[in-house]
């Protein structure tokens, strides 16, 4: 079985040549103006800063580790949205990556059109390119992700989703980029639970990560959430929300399982 880590190298190849077509098709001076014409970015910051555990809930068709996460043809990014705001949700994430986990951004549009409340574009976003593709489709935040960029490029790129008005979820996994994460003073942080060497998820990674996060900094557990038991169990490290897709869509009642979350 390919590790975690190779899923993501491979993932990151595919990524660039993708970001490369995508800007031959729509040059990056046509995306500024797209972007430049949207509208106003809601506050992801804000909607998480709730009192309790705020939930952001996933719109996730696949994984590259689960395979089809919703197999039926019925899949309707839209009408998933508007379940998880009207049980309970603080903000919509949506995958955009198509190859290994069947997303789009097209799929970003729809949900922002169809919800009020902020919505986070997660995908591998290495290039300004898709900071611009991100707000022109109506993204509020966008997802980076420490362990696939450099220094500098991270910094590059949280800098540039806040002078479009975009929040960034800036995800760890480890100490080490945990730091790298903190020099560039974000706003949310996001601990993956999940383990880049393996497909393993232990939710101990937040415990070990929480306390590294001043306060004042927006902390997000992401991966291993399945239950109201784990929610219950991240509150007490101190994590401002959750980040649960798989959990959701894999549900018999999407909006039971929402609720059960933020109850």
């Amino acid at each position: 079985m390919m590790s975690q880590s190779a899923i993501l190298e491979q993932i990151l190849r595919s990524k660039r040549d993708e970001v490369a077509h995508r800007q031959e098709a729509c040059p990056i001076q046509a995306m500024q103006a797209r972007a430049a014409s949207a509208a106003p970015a809601r506050d992801l910051c804000a909607a998480l800063r709730a009192p309790g555990v705020s939930l952001i809930a996933e719109v996730k068709r696949a994984s590259p580790s689960k395979g089809l996460l919703w197999p039926q043809a019925s899949f309707d990014p839209a009408t998933l949205a508007r379940t998880y705001q009207a049980n309970g949700a603080a903000a919509i994430s949506v995958l955009t990556d198509g190859p290994f986990f069947q997303g789009d951004l097209e799929h970003l549009g729809m949900v922002r059109s169809s919800v009020e409340l902020p919505v986070l574009r997660k995908d591998f976003v290495l290039d300004p390119y898709q900071v611009y593709e991100a707000r022109a489709a109506g993204a509020d935040a966008l997802l980076l992700i420490v362990a696939a960029l450099s220094d500098a490029m991270l910094e590059s790129l949280y800098r540039l989703g806040g002078e479009l008005g975009m929040d960034a979820l800036v995800e760890v996994h480890d100490a080490a980029e945990t730091e790298r994460a903190l020099r560039i003073g974000p706003r949310i942080i996001g601990i993956n639970n999940r383990n880049l060497a393996t497909f393993q998820v232990d939710l101990e990674t937040t415990a070990r990560l929480r306390p590294l996060v001043p306060g004042g900094i927006v902390v997000v557990a992401e991966s291993g959430v399945h239950s109201r038991a784990d929610v219950l169990r991240l509150a007490d490290m101190g994590v401002d929300a959750v980040l649960v897709g798989e959990a959701l869509v894999t549900a018999a009642d999407v909006g039971q399982k929402v609720r059960e979350l933020v109850s």
